[in-house]
Formats: structure tokens, C-alpha cells, sequence
């Protein structure tokens, strides 16, 4: 049975991203994740006021790059 340390100390891997964090993500600049939001090219979802970028759209969009 694992207790409450064991919890404490594996990392939980992110399901969303900030825009900051998917601009890391993907070596682009803020305004580049913008532009590729305003433009579809890039999925999000809107958490209360906040826009966040779903792991999976990051290779959604990666993928979508290797086949244009």
C-alpha cells in the first residue's frame, strides 16, 4: 500500500500547458502561439478566463507540420 510521501514525490506530467509553456514547448515565441491559436492551426481550450494548450494538441500540430 503506498502512503502519502510516495504520492508527494512522483511528478504528475502536465495535460495542459500555458501558452508560455507551449511556446517552450515548441521553440516559438508567445506571439507565434497566438498567431497559430487566432489561426486554428494550434487547439486550445478555455479553463474559467484562461486559455491553455492541451499536451496532445503540441504533436497535433507537429504532426500536421510533416504533413503539409
Amino acid at each position: 500500500m503506498s502512503n502519502h510521501a510516495d504520492r508527494e514525490s512522483a511528478p504528475v506530467p502536465p495535460v495542459l500547458y500555458r501558452v508560455e509553456e507551449a511556446a517552450d514547448a515548441l521553440r516559438l515565441s508567445r506571439t507565434g502561439i497566438y498567431e497559430l491559436i487566432r489561426s486554428g492551426r494550434l487547439r486550445t481550450v478555455k479553463v474559467g478566463s484562461r486559455r491553455l494548450v492541451p499536451v496532445e494538441a503540441l504533436g497535433e500540430y507537429v504532426n500536421a507540420l510533416d504533413a503539409a
